[in-house]
């Protein structure tokens, strides 16, 4: 069932034309047959198979969970007590979880059958999934090229037909820049829309869990299961409890987009910039008012982002010490050569360098300097957000400044890597909600995304314009041309 949704598969089950036992079936035929090339998943669900069959059962008993039988994988960030999370490091490899993520308890409940854990960047640092320690992920339309990063693997399973949905991470554009190089959808909630715990923590004022799917129809319906208050989070938003029923139409009369022009400026690519505006020409026939504006602060989302979320990490990673789980070496003298050897030996390069920075931004002298001018900077950028959305129902801008760059490129060029963050990286700074989609191609083949962004909790607003602009378009129906291990 090649490129098949979500929401077509329930159909298909509803009608009695499939069921959840062969569509289980054939991801995973799909998985054995593509991703020794395409090399998505870092763990097989041993159970999905009679997970299926379960689900088939209650069906047939009359169940009408949201997500019964449909399956989907996870990333590898994301606690589960029966499969190994390792967040695409060595530090972590074989770890077993305890407990699962308050997503994973909702999937379960709705009735979602979890195939696997899919690769990432090592604990999510990283633009391309390829500093994981299970190896690069690639890119279904090119294998040649990254799938974006750091929820790559989560892409390139939905991209590559080896899973309809999954769940990714943004903590500065992870999800939608994936869903830009891999000709997906996917959606940024609305920071605690979605409860974080269970998320193998990187930066925790900017991460969240999200969707990936090749509609934006898709996101919303697992956006709806595993969106709501967990007590279990600090940080988790009340009340809420999103409702897209009335999102999925294409009466965009009287919404106001904003376009800054600044983001279309030196540095991005002309094909994409020529897609963004065609984007704009297109919501604009649909009833839509497209608006010019400058957004101002956005040449310091970066430097700030970086400073913010390194220090967070470098606080965050302090746990993993060779003592509590997780790799611990084969000879070490005293406690504090156990901390060093573990770390030393567990984590990747660009961890490394991300719990320097933070670590450096964190020690006196400094803290000033960077961290609280880094706070500073957040908040002017904030404001910038609050007097956009106080005219405007939504931002349209791009992705990233490029498609999907080749394998090899960014880890030669670590500033480049994290340039390529510019239109993604402020989202996360303020916390609002973001939906990326595809819009075009360029002349290499390869995808073009754009993003709409809006104010706190306007998932539903978000929904309905790119729901509207699918339903007159058809870039989240091409599909790649998958290849084979030789």
């Amino acid at each position: 069932m090649p490129g098949i949704t979500a929401t077509e598969l329930k159909k298909q089950f509803a009608a009695g034309e499939s069921s959840s036992v062969q569509s289980v079936a054939g991801y995973m035929a799909a998985i054995e047959r593509y991703d020794n090339v395409y090399n998505c998943y870092t763990a097989l669900n041993a159970r999905a198979a009679e997970e299926a069959a379960e689900a088939d059962r209650l069906r047939a008993a009359g169940c009408d969970a949201p997500l019964l039988g449909v399956p989907i994988a996870v990333k590898d960030n994301i606690v589960t007590t029966d499969m190994p999370t390792t967040a695409g490091s060595r530090i972590l490899q074989g770890f077993m979880s305890p407990y699962e993520a308050t997503v994973i308890t909702r999937l379960r409940r709705a009735g979602a059958v979890i195939l696997g854990k899919v690769n990432m960047d090592e604990f999510a640092m990283g633009s391309t999934t390829e500093t994981s320690y299970s190896g690069a992920t690639k890119n279904p339309w090119d294998a040649d090229k990254v799938p974006g990063g750091s929820s790559g693997g989560s892409a390139a399973a939905v991209a590559a037909d080896e899973a309809p949905l999954a769940l990714g991470s943004d903590t500065g554009g992870s999800i939608r820049q994936p869903c830009a190089y891999c000709g997906l959808s996917g959606i940024k909630p609305t920071y605690g829309a979605v409860s974080r715990y269970g998320l193998l923590a990187y930066g925790s004022s900017l991460d969240q869990i999200g969707p990936i799917a090749h509609t934006v129809e898709d996101c919303a319906l697992l956006l709806s299961v595993i969106a709501g208050y967990d007590e279990k989070d600090s940080t988790s938003t009340r009340d809420v409890a999103f409702d897209f029923s009335g999102s999925l139409h294409d009466d965009l009369r009287g919404r106001k987009i904003g376009l800054p022009v600044n983001y279309l400026g030196e540095g991005l690519d002309p094909q994409i910039r020529a897609a963004i505006m065609e984007a704009c020409r297109k919501f604009a026939e649909l009833g839509a008012e497209i608006c010019e504006f400058e957004m101002p602060m956005i040449e310091y989302a970066v430097p700030a982002y970086y400073i913010i979320a390194s220090a967070e990490a470098s606080s965050n990673l302090s746990r993993y010490d060779g003592v509590k789980y997780g790799y611990h070496p084969e000879s070490f003298g005293d406690l504090e050569d156990l901390y060093l050897t573990t770390r030393s030996e567990g984590f990747g390069l660009e961890v490394k360098r991300r719990i320097m920075l933070g670590a450096f931004a964190l020690s006196s002298g400094y803290y000033d300097a960077y961290y609280q001018k880094a706070l500073k900077v957040r908040a002017l950028i904030r404001d910038a957000f609050n007097r956009a959305f106080a005219q405007y129902d939504a931002i349209i801008s791009p992705v990233a400044p490029t498609t999907a760059p080749r394998l090899g490129d960014s880890l030669t060029d670590p500033l480049a890597m994290y340039l390529s963050d510019i239109y993604t990286v402020s989202v996360n700074l303020v916390g609002i909600p973001a939906v990326s989609l595809p819009c075009g191609f360029a002349d290499d083949g390869m995808p073009i995304g754009m993003q709409l962004l809006g104010r706190d909790l306007s998932e539903p607003v978000l929904v309905n314009m790119a729901h509207a602009y699918q339903m007159h378009t058809d870039w989240h129906t091409k599909r790649p041309t998958l290849k084979e291990a030789e």
